[in-house]
């Protein structure tokens, strides 16, 4: 993704900055990091120190809201730069998708952008 269209990305959908425990996986690999933000499209997180990956490869990203509630997503790298990296949302279930649409709602706190985002985010 070009610095232009992750800009444009950022613009349609507004990162929260969020802490909860936050795990990325491939394959047989998987890597405890800090969140750092958090957008209906993706995520971002610090570095790990031991982080070696396929880029090109998808990943899970799995981020613990609570004793049973948590947020699976499958992601894509977009971004590896300056200790941080970025994700971009490729596939979400519906009761994932929902935990997620309540911790924007709530972290927004103007209803009206949430329902924006949202149909920004199901455009084809």
């Amino acid at each position: 993704m070009t610095d232009s269209a992750v800009a444009h990305e950022r613009r349609r959908f507004k990162r929260i900055a969020f802490d909860a425990r936050t795990e990325l996986k491939q394959g047989p690999h998987s890597w405890a990091v800090q969140l750092l933000d958090l957008s209906l499209k993706g995520l971002l997180v610090e570095k790990p120190v031991a982080w070696e990956s396929d880029a090109e490869q998808p990943f899970v990203a799995e981020i613990h809201l609570g004793d049973e509630a948590q947020v699976e997503m499958q992601v894509q790298l977009a971004h590896d730069d300056h200790g941080q990296l970025g994700f971009r949302c490729e596939n979400i279930e519906l009761e994932s998708i929902g935990h997620l649409r309540r911790v924007i709602e709530l972290n927004l706190g103007d209803p009206a952008e949430l329902e924006r985002e949202f149909a920004e985010l199901i455009q084809p």
